[in-house]
């Protein structure tokens, strides 16, 4: 995300830091389930926390990670909860996780992060009455990129952060959700210039840069291995992208060209696309009714 958003993003990160309750666990029963928050993954950072929501019922559930945006700079867990709130209704259980932000860790620790929410679960599968074999991601802007990475990664071992716990389980997700995630750090100025707007995430002070630890183009090798681009194989997650066709914080030939590369290697019968005409980077046509039904759909289809 660019300067254009940042503020919106400041503002919503103040409201929520006075919100917080990031050293308590609280267990409180809905007549739609039970959440739990604050639940730690792993003990590395303070950041390591997840709210868990659970739908009413026996299970075992299957369980989507919900990875918020924020140029991974800002934002937190509970931005997420409308979205789990979709799942729940649904049957799909919710981990909501926060993970390092760029400004404590430079990558790769973000998505290591993420790969020990999926470990945390998958190991206390039977604790939470979930499913450990149906476990998928869905995230947004910088949450895209890290769901589209957990889709593509599973097996990567420099990026698996092993020692933040439950090595001996696996961090690989089956369904994959990425809303307008940046993919390629490197191509996103030139691909902005061709879609008649102007970013600059080549500069070293851009949130991608800041989340290298450098400016991209002086470091491609590095930032290649945050591109989920890199790691397609044949039995990565199933795939439902969706981006605004004016988005202009993240050129929407990003999400195009990420789905090309996918459908070459897997195939098309696990992957789809949606260029959502008049949206932005964000926004009411992604959390309409009918879109969310999509989402739904498609969790609904690989996860059940």
């Amino acid at each position: 995300m660019k300067k254009s958003i940042l503020s919106l993003f400041v503002a919503t990160s103040l409201l929520m830091g006075a919100c917080s309750k990031d050293d308590v666990t609280e267990d409180t029963t809905t007549a739609s389930g039970s959440t739990l928050t604050n639940v730690a993954y792993a003990t590395t950072s303070s950041a390591q926390k997840m709210d868990i929501y659970l739908p009413e019922g026996t299970g075992p559930f299957p369980i989507v990670v919900l990875i918020h945006g924020g140029a991974f700079m800002m934002g937190d867990k509970s931005g997420e909860a409308s979205n789990a709130a979709a799942l729940v209704a649904n049957g799909i259980a919710a981990a909501s996780i926060n993970y390092r932000l760029s400004g404590e860790a430079q990558y790769p620790a973000q998505i290591q992060d993420c790969k020990a929410a999926v470990r945390f679960l998958r190991a206390n599968a039977t604790k939470y009455n979930l499913n450990p074999d149906m476990i998928g991601s869905w995230g947004a802007s910088a949450g895209g990129n890290l769901s589209s990475l957990l889709g593509t990664t599973s097996g990567v071992s420099e990026l698996e952060g092993a020692s933040l716990g439950n090595s001996s389980y696996s961090s690989k997700v089956i369904a994959s959700v990425d809303w307008f995630g940046p993919i390629n750090f490197l191509t996103m100025d030139a691909e902005a210039t061709a879609l008649g707007f102007s970013i600059t995430t080549n500069s070293s002070t851009s949130p991608e840069s800041k989340l290298i630890g450098a400016a991209v183009q002086t470091v491609p090798a590095l930032v290649a291995k945050a591109n989920p681009t890199t790691y397609i194989t044949s039995d990565d997650a199933a795939f439902f992208i969706q981006v605004g066709s004016v988005d202009r914080n993240i050129p929407y030939t990003q999400s195009l060209n990420f789905y090309n590369s996918l459908k070459t290697v897997k195939g098309s019968s696990d992957v789809s696309y949606e260029l959502l005409n008049g949206a932005g980077h964000g926004g009411s046509q992604f959390s309409a009714t009918s879109n969310m039904a999509k989402v739904t759909a498609f969790f609904n289809k690989y996860l059940k």
